[in-house]
């Protein structure tokens, strides 16, 4: 726990919120009856979470703040894998898993994200030691616990459910008695009961997650790459191979394996018919990976213990090998650590997030004048001036017709495409936030505002400045000055669209569609 806390720390104020963590701010900064409605429209996924921050920035509503809660969380999971690992295999490995999950680089990005998904992770990290109590426990009382644990980690995120499948998976393969099954599903069915309502109502919101794709095995492989403590070859193999030996044992493989496999393989599956799979909502699963490859590494300490020296075999029973053994795996993974400490180093820079919209709001400080008009394609880049409203206080956004939080939106109601076309023809230069792939003349959005937008700036207007982030980045987004054009000018046209390296666009809260693509 101290591990994944340092490591959780480290950085935590890189300068700037990207998009998702932006809609967290603002809209747990709105009052509850706001909040209400908005749920209503959008994001009823992640209801309790907004719900939950909203007490937590009351305190001092700041990015720091807003990171805290998933900072304490990763330090719980920790916590919680060690936990897992002592009753199922030993204090030695119990030592191991949870410091593996603390420099696995994937658990340190998401301990830095203002999103649930380092919350849900400790929510099924408890879950999972309540079930093993549980079982060992046989008693009707102690499924109690496990069923209020699984059903608030559930309503933070509703994609955490796939876990109650892992859990089922675990007690096939600990062979348990009727009591227990009959004691989980009990549990279970008033967790199904409780959620229903949620369920019921983010189907009618499940446009946000339009933007998915299939996932095909380039993600699976992305996704166990991501599992490991590092990138580098011999670190992933080495991780693979010791995952491969815990296998061998029986009670730890049984917990972890279908912890590890059964969420993200139920996901895929599905999303091959309904995308709704991306690798940080089974951020949870990586618990199952620690596990097994320290329960690999016990083994293979074992196996070393009885190897003879000089005639004389080491006993693993010994306190001096134990102590020898467990100093020695914390010497390798601190090790592991340091040769991977340039990714989590870039990892903590605001230009590894999918964007920075503190540079966005500084730029517009820089160069916008009092009273200059500013428009943003599309709407959702609006969130630059929600979450930093101090760039913007001197403009006036052209196409907003009822703000955010009074619309029970998450980035407000624009005017109708008539009402902006007249808008903007009322002025002669207009300042645009966009990524540059949304200002491709050949775009032809659905919404007929958006369509309106580029219709008019394409048509009517001329760039005359641009500032860009950083050169060479695809979709990064962009700061446009566009004038009106005088008589006699020949349209310019627009730089084509970069498309994503991956053809993948990016969440913008929940999976609201956005303009940019994130990194892994």
């Amino acid at each position: 726990m101290a591990v994944m806390l340092s490591t959780g720390l480290w950085g935590l104020d890189r300068g700037g919120m990207w998009g998702d963590e932006s809609v967290t701010f603002q809209v747990a900064q709105r009052t509850v009856p706001q909040i209400w409605r908005l749920l209503h429209e959008v994001d009823a996924v992640h209801g309790l979470y907004y719900l939950f921050m909203h007490a937590v920035l009351a305190v001092h509503p700041s990015e720091v703040v807003l990171r805290l809660p998933s900072v304490c969380a990763a330090a719980a999971t920790a916590g919680l894998v060690a936990a897992l690992g002592v009753r199922l295999a030993g204090p030695r490995v119990g030592l191991w898993a949870g410091v593996l999950y603390a420099i696995t680089p994937m658990a340190g990005h998401y301990a830095q994200e203002g999103r649930s998904y380092a919350l849900v992770a400790a929510g099924v990290a408890g879950a999972t030691l309540l079930l093993v109590r549980a079982v060992d426990a046989g008693g009707v009382r102690a499924w109690w616990p496990y069923g209020t644990v699984v059903a608030l980690t559930c309503a933070l995120h509703e994609l955490a459910v796939p876990v109650l499948g892992a859990h089922a998976v675990t007690l096939a393969l600990l062979r348990v008695p009727r009591r227990v099954w009959s004691g989980w599903g009990r549990a279970t069915g008033v967790v199904a009961l409780l959620l229903l309502p949620l369920v019921w109502v983010s189907q009618g919101q499940s446009g946000q997650v339009a933007w998915l794709v299939s996932p095909g095995w380039d993600r699976v492989e992305r996704l166990a790459r991501n599992f490991a403590p590092g990138p580098a070859a011999p670190v992933f193999w080495g991780a693979l191979v010791l995952t491969a030996v815990g296998l061998r044992e029986r009670r730890t493989a049984a917990v972890a394996l279908p912890l590890l496999l059964v969420p993200p393989a139920v996901l895929m599956t599905v999303s091959q018919a309904r995308p709704l799979y991306h690798d940080r909502y089974v951020l949870y699963a990586l618990a199952g990976a620690s596990l097994l490859a320290a329960a690999g590494a016990g083994r293979v300490g074992r196996a070393l213990g009885r190897v003879r020296f000089d005639g004389r075999r080491m006993r693993v029973g010994g306190r001096r090998v134990r102590a020898v053994l467990g100093v020695a795996g914390v010497l390798v993974l601190t090790t592991t650590f340091l040769t991977q400490l340039p990714v989590h180093r870039q990892d903590r820079s605001a230009s590894h997030r999918p964007d920075n919209l503190a540079w966005v709001s500084a730029l517009a400080v820089r160069q916008m004048r009092p009273g200059d008009p500013v428009l943003f394609v599309p709407s959702v880049g609006r969130l630059a001036a929600l979450a930093y409203p101090k760039g913007f206080r001197r403009t006036r956004d052209i196409a907003l017709r009822e703000s955010a939080p009074h619309s029970g939106t998450l980035w407000g109601r624009e005017a109708t495409a008539g009402e902006l076309r007249r808008r903007l023809a009322a002025v002669d230069r207009v300042w645009v936030v966009a990524e540059r792939s949304a200002l491709d003349p050949r775009r032809s959005p659905s919404d007929p505002v958006e369509r309106t937008k580029l219709a008019v700036l394409v048509g009517e207007f001329t760039v005359r400045e641009e500032h860009v982030r950083e050169e060479g980045i695809r979709d990064d987004v962009l700061l446009r000055l566009y004038v009106r054009r005088r008589t006699g000018d020949i349209p310019t046209g627009e730089e084509p669209p970069r498309e994503p390296a991956d053809g993948r666009t990016p969440e913008i809260s929940a999976g609201a569609p956005a303009s940019g693509t994130p990194p892994p």
